[in-house]
């Protein structure tokens, strides 16, 4: 059931940590739709049907992707089936001779992760007359001595990255640019989301298997919130994109393979040009990758971050961002507090490209309120708001060089010994969107 915060509440402070167009109406309280215990990616040939292939593997056919049969790209030449121990065995997966069949754990693979670090009451000011949508109206009216007006507690963060500076340099700041947020679901009721989602026929819960993407939960438990503050910050950096909500993780944050999966090729479909993966997994999965393979291999681009376990290896898909095909248009994310030192959750490694501020980034809260989030999946919509700035304005690159430049152009955080201990771990630097827009854009 979902569940309400007092409106008295004013301010409160938690340290929980969680497992990490038009509006719609909120569902009710959902259950998963059927969650299997693995999925197999199976090569199809010719004279497959759905049903055959069902059978064949005892299952439930989840994505059937026909498209690289004819291209050639074996990726996209599968489907995804479902099964459980009852229904599907090694030997009948064997049957399938001569096809090389991918299978894997599917369920709670994935997670989002971050602390919820405060929660204020949403009816303040900051909503009347408008949403995050209008906030930039076109100008730079929201800068007023270098405070971010609409929320000043995130002036230092946005000082850090320059975000004045780039919303200057990028007038249209963001508009016409589609950003997937591949989460727990927003709360499509939020005033800061009204005329900034894209159009409904977009919207998919792939969790409860419906149309209505809402969070769900208690307030300050698991993940209830991580969606609606991830589309929240990249508003803040992108005020006239439009964000497509996309739900894969449940209320405690954890997520399927299978969602996932579906998720990624959704948003690519129905014309997401930044997909923003603030989850992700210990265990690299093949069906994962092979989503995000496709969708790069489109010029569409996708961040995900880097994990939050102060551990000296990044998650995935963000481990692979700096190999394979999709690594031209793949970006990891890490976070830095506001002195540019690694923050002490975020993961580290030689795979990571960049890192952001991700401590104590606040945004839109479920139930009309305003809260604030700390962890790596708040980094990310930075640098996809900075994708999605870039995007609405005239490049002097290709699409495909921009991750790259965003990396190539961060501030440097290790001058003077800083962050000694993590020398090449966290990526080129911090985010620096005026330099990244300076050298992308015409």
């Amino acid at each position: 059931m979902t569940h309400r915060i007092p409106a008295a509440f004013a301010l409160l402070t938690l340290s929980l940590l969680s497992a990490c167009s038009t509006t719609g109406t909120p569902a009710q309280a959902s259950q998963p739709q059927a969650r299997y215990t693995y999925v197999a990616t199976v090569p199809l040939q010719a004279g497959d049907t759905r049903e055959s292939l069902a059978r064949a593997v005892g299952g439930e056919v989840l994505a059937w992707n026909e498209e690289g049969c004819v291209t050639g790209a074996a990726n996209d030449c599968s489907a995804l089936v479902g099964f459980t121990p009852k229904l599907g065995s090694a030997g009948v997966l064997s049957a399938l001779s001569g096809r090389k069949v991918q299978v894997e754990a599917n369920k709670d693979v994935f997670s989002g992760g971050g602390k919820t670090t405060a929660i204020a009451n949403g009816t303040i000011a900051i909503w009347a007359g408008g949403t995050i949508a209008i906030w930039a109206g076109g100008t730079i009216a929201i800068w007023a001595g270098g405070e971010y007006s609409p929320i000043p507690q995130n002036s230092g963060l946005w000082q850090q990255i320059k975000l004045e500076q780039a919303q200057q340099l990028a007038p249209h700041v963001g508009e016409g640019v589609t950003v997937a947020v591949i989460d727990s679901g927003i709360d499509l009721q939020h005033p800061a989301f009204q005329g900034a989602l894209a159009d409904a026929s977009t919207w998919r819960d792939f969790y409860a298997g419906d149309d209505v993407p809402q969070e769900e939960g208690v307030a300050g438990e698991g993940a209830y919130g991580h969606g609606t503050n991830v589309a929240g910050i990249i508003l803040q950096i992108a005020p006239k994109a439009k964000i497509m909500p996309l739900r894969v993780l449940g209320a405690d944050g954890s997520g399927d393979v299978a969602s996932v999966t579906q998720a990624i090729r959704w948003a690519v479909e129905k014309g997401a040009q930044v997909i923003n993966l603030s989850l992700g997994s210990a265990e690299n999965s093949p069906a994962v990758q092979a989503a995000i393979d496709w969708a790069t291999a489109q010029d569409v681009l996708v961040v995900a971050s880097a994990g939050n376990e102060n551990a000296d290896h990044i998650t995935y898909p963000a481990a692979n961002a700096s190999q394979g095909s999709a690594a031209p248009n793949l970006l990891s994310v890490g976070s830095v507090d506001p002195q540019d030192l690694k923050s002490s959750f975020s993961n580290y490694g030689a795979a990571l490209e960049v890192v952001g501020p991700g401590e104590n980034v606040y945004a839109p809260a479920p139930d009309g309120r305003m809260a604030s989030w700390s962890g790596t999946s708040m980094a990310a919509p930075m640098t996809a708001g900075g994708l999605a700035l870039a995007l609405a304005e005239d490049l002097k690159v290709p699409v495909r060089s921009l991750t790259g430049a965003m990396a190539q152009t961060a501030g440097d955080i290790y001058a003077g010994g800083a962050n000694a201990s993590y020398t090449g771990l966290l990526g080129q630097g911090r985010l620096d969107l005026a330099a990244f827009l300076g050298q992308t854009i015409r």
